[in-house]
């Protein structure tokens, strides 16, 4: 499996890559096998098994829908959120499933959908299984998927490490590290958007890259677009008020320090509004996961509004280096904050947005790969301890904070011209690796730590 930009920036209904999206493209691939293996017809019904972080976060993420709306064949990209809720309902009310949108087949959440929190898989952490089974009960196939971050999904027999799921020696111009994509750039004498543009003709023309990355750039900004307009509360019982529309509006009143904090507070306000939409079961783009989405689009959007010299070749630029920049990060560590903790998450979606901008704006490779670099290295150590499992805090608030981050490492990394980083860009994505296999479980997703314990009137 080569991996694309396109793999990394994925369209999809949040909360989470890994805890809804991987959830249903898991679904998909069993659908597939039954297919395959001729099962379709016999199947008399269908169970659900989630383990270690699956289990223990699911409710939050909305993972038993997700597996359920999988197991009906919605695709993550077309699904339309407004359509879920009558969906669940139909399914609870009917107890039974449209298995592969062709046949109905009984399906009860209550005891079909199984919650094993207390058993977590060597592989990884987050396991999520399916059975077919016959009229009698008797198991016809049986799947074990593992979602690794990011919507990437592995099967039980699948490697896992990460160099062997890489493929990246059908590219033209494979690389594993920072300094692997470095040298290819010098010896091509192009920049980082030109080296992974040529990669990207493997699987499509240059028309359609570049018509794909201003698709994505365009869902990322109806993301922001329709999040400025929610109001109330965000879901999950918490209490926390949606305001990406208020700070926006005050914004435009001139009401928050005039021009001192402009900048930030456009960059708050669309990291808001992603983040908001995508607690709401919004269609938002992973970047590199939905726990992180909102922190790209926000510098992409400030990239277009603020910079006099942007452009639609700019934006593509912003977004082949953002998703070439992060392919390292995904070989080389992970972007599951069940493996890795949030540096994982947020720590990879700030390097790509600082990555994005440096090379928009026309920084050289070294620049760009600094800027990422200075990025992720203060995000390391950013654990992953959702209260109640939701994607809401510390998550929401989290993603402006990170963006405008990543605004401030392009600006002193390009101040200081082409001085090489310190810690090195691939240094740093080791260090997140290593931080992360040191992170205790209670800090990985697991909501049984940090601020998950602390948050008690909930």
């Amino acid at each position: 499996m080569a991996i694309s930009v396109f793999d990394i920036f994925k369209i999809g209904v949040g909360p989470s890559s890994s805890h809804t999206f991987g959830p249903m493209v898991a679904a998909n691939r069993f659908l597939a096998e039954l297919d395959e293996a001729g099962l379709g017809d016999n199947v008399g019904g269908v169970e659900v098994e989630l383990y270690g972080s699956m289990a223990l976060t699911g409710k939050g993420h909305y993972t038993d829908l997700a597996s359920m709306l999988g197991l009906e064949g919605a695709d993550p990209e077309t699904l339309d959120s407004a359509g879920i809720p009558a969906t669940r309902a139909r399914i609870e009310r009917e107890k039974a499933l449209h298995l592969g949108g062709r046949r109905m087949v009984p399906f009860d959440p209550e005891t079909d959908i199984h919650w094993r929190g207390d058993k977590t898989y060597p592989k990884h952490p987050n396991g999520i299984a399916f059975a077919a089974t016959d009229g009698k009960g008797r198991v016809l196939h049986r799947s074990l998927y593992f979602s690794i971050g990011g919507g990437f999904i592995v099967g039980e027999n699948d490697s896992i490490h990460p160099t062997a799921a890489m493929g990246d020696n059908s590219k033209p111009f494979p690389y594993t590290t920072g300094a692997e994509l470095a040298a290819l750039c010098a010896r091509e004498g192009k920049s980082i958007a030109q080296i992974v543009f040529r990669n990207e003709l493997t699987w499509r023309t240059e028309k359609e890259v570049r018509d794909r990355l201003l698709e994505i750039a365009a869902v990322m900004e109806k993301s922001i677009e329709v999040g400025l307009q929610g109001e109330g509360e965000v879901p999950g019982g918490l209490g926390v008020k949606r305001i990406a529309k208020q700070i926006m509006g005050q914004v435009k009143e001139g009401t928050r320090g005039g021009d001192l904090f402009e900048l930030s507070d456009h960059i708050n306000a669309y990291a808001l509004a992603v983040m908001e939409l995508n607690a709401s079961l919004g269609q938002v783009v992973t970047a590199p996961t939905m726990g992180s989405a909102g922190i790209v689009p926000a510098v992409l959007k400030a990239y277009k509004q603020y910079a006099p010299e942007a452009s639609d070749d700019g934006v593509c630029d912003f977004l082949l280096a953002a998703g070439g920049c992060s392919i390292p990060v995904k070989i080389n560590a992970s972007f599951s904050g069940a493996e890795v903790g949030c540096q994982g998450e947020v720590g990879a979606a700030s390097l790509m947005a600082a990555t994005g901008l440096t090379q928009a704006l026309g920084g050289s490779v070294t620049q760009v790969l600094n800027a990422g670099a200075m990025a992720l290295e203060h995000n390391l150590g950013l654990t992953c301890d959702p209260v109640k499992g939701l994607v809401v805090v510390p998550c929401i608030n989290r993603n402006p904070l990170a963006a405008n981050k990543a605004v401030n490492a392009v600006r002193l990394t390009m101040l200081r011209g082409d001085e090489p980083a310190r810690p090195s860009f691939d240094e740093v994505i080791k260090a997140l690796y290593l931080t992360g296999k040191d992170m205790s479980d209670k800090y990985k997703e697991t909501s049984q730590g940090g601020l998950a314990v602390v948050w008690v009137d909930c």
